[in-house]
């Protein structure tokens, strides 16, 4: 009798989950603004300590890590891959270690540079402010030089992501 295969690639998983432990480290804070951010997005501070998206106006120094999905899960069962935080709510900030993260641009490669959007290019249509990629755009991506992509994405365009050290405490 012959065994049976389900599928030949396992994906990676959702953005905003963990992927290796024990080394890392995630601190909660409000998050700031008027906006929801989803699992899975680059934070950095406002003026007030609180985490915001990642935005234009930021550079690598002002990263502070990533929306987790440590202690909130999605809030429908039919749509596990999404989830997010409001403001005011306490908000999982992973900030060392592997994390899972939707990669919008390019293919990356295990030890590759790791880009965040800051500004729209027509060239790049996935490209999202503030989102993830693994090509450069002069000028219109920023690279984090604290973090490094940990292999190739999956068919859903999720990739893991290593934060080697904490870039603000």
């Amino acid at each position: 009798m012959r065994g049976q295969v389900i599928g030949k690639n396992m994906t990676h998983g959702y953005a905003g989950d963990y992927s290796r432990q024990p080394d890392m480290i995630i601190d909660t804070h409000p998050l700031g603004g008027d906006s929801a951010v989803k699992f899975g997005t680059p934070l950095v501070y406002d003026n007030n300590s609180n985490v915001v998206a990642f935005g234009a106006s930021n550079t690598a120094a002002d990263f502070v890590g990533v929306a987790s999905r440590e202690f909130k899960t999605a809030t429908s069962y039919l749509s596990q891959s999404t989830g997010q935080y409001e403001p005011g709510e306490a908000t999982s900030t992973f900030k060392r270690g592997c994390i899972n993260v939707l990669c919008n641009v390019g293919s990356p490669k295990l030890g590759g540079k790791v880009y965040v959007r800051i500004e729209e290019n027509a060239n790049f249509p996935t490209g999202v402010v503030g989102g993830f990629e693994a090509a450069e755009d002069a000028g219109k991506t920023v690279a984090l030089t604290n973090c490094e992509w940990h292999g190739e994405k999956d068919a859903n365009g999720i990739a893991e992501i290593r934060i080697l050290s904490c870039n603000r405490a």
